[in-house]
């Protein structure tokens, strides 16, 4: 096929030695399957802003840290620098997050390279080494839906314990390899501490995967693997190995505010009784 002009530079270079096929456009990016020696990957070519589909980025973005202040300053007063600079920072982001779950655990495609805005990166394939289906593609057993349902939950729990949220999972960003599913597309992943929204998408990304597969496993409609997900999450006893249950009961017993105020007023009197023992030293 033709070489895209964002490819032509990889090329040249000799990152990217052919362009085979067009593999899928997506809201966020064009996907092509190339050849690099004698090993096939996939280059991911990144959307300019103003052509991409994906409009809610600023919620996403809420937590990530830049430390150069000119580069932050810059984006935040939406020069044409600071644009730039900001789609850069969104690209990043993505590779950033494939190399920290690769190395949580996470089964995501291995980066390779990341260059002027196109990420070099694993074919998953499937088991005939063709291109692995998205896992909308697939008609499941109801076996199969609560198979794949757990491990994806599993790996929402690897994500979370190395603190990032998809923030945008559903059966559209999921590969089915030969090995199993594949969680893909990450550029907007969230910092789970530093943004505000973490939670909500969390029990969305969680939803999407229960209501996907409920449709083969109607059982998993039931559950509630979010909520509880991230009670043990803020509580700090959400772990890789974690088993949940899938249950979760929101605590609606009133406070007792009298004993509080209670407490409160002994801890009080305690520190004022050691501050006059101090004092009469």
């Amino acid at each position: 096929m033709k070489t895209p002009k964002r490819l032509e530079p990889l090329i040249d270079s000799g990152l990217v030695d052919e362009v085979i096929r067009s593999l899928k456009s997506g809201k966020e990016a064009a996907v092509y399957v190339v050849r690099c020696g004698n090993k096939i990957c996939c280059a991911k070519v990144y959307k300019e802003a103003d052509q991409r589909s994906f409009r809610q980025s600023v919620l996403y973005q809420e937590g990530r840290k830049v430390r150069n202040s000119r580069r932050a300053r810059a984006m935040e007063k939406g020069s044409r620098y600071g644009r730039h600079e900001q789609e850069s920072a969104w690209q990043n982001a993505e590779v950033t997050a494939l190399y920290r779950l690769t190395d949580a655990g996470v089964r995501v495609p291995l980066p390779y390279n990341f260059i002027d805005g196109v990420l070099l990166m694993e074919l998953v394939i499937d088991a005939d080494d063709n291109p692995a289906p998205r896992l909308n593609d697939l008609t499941l057993t109801a076996d199969q839906a609560k198979t794949y349902h757990n491990f994806l939950i599993s790996q929402i729990v690897r994500m979370l314990c190395n603190g990032l949220v998809h923030g945008d999972l559903s059966e559209y960003n999921v590969l089915v390899g030969s090995q199993g599913p594949v969680i893909i597309d990450l550029p907007q992943a969230v910092d789970a501490a530093g943004n505000n929204n973490a939670r909500a998408m969390l029990e969305r990304d969680v939803a999407n995967m229960r209501a996907y597969f409920g449709q083969f496993a109607p059982e998993l409609l039931t559950t509630d693997y979010g909520r509880e997900m991230w009670k043990r999450y803020q509580s700090g006893e959400l772990f890789p190995e974690t088993e949940l249950t899938g249950l979760f009961e929101e605590n609606t017993q009133a406070a007792d505010l009298l004993s509080v105020i209670r407490e409160i007023d002994a801890a009080r009197e305690e520190n004022e009784a050691r501050k006059q023992y101090l004092q009469a030293l």
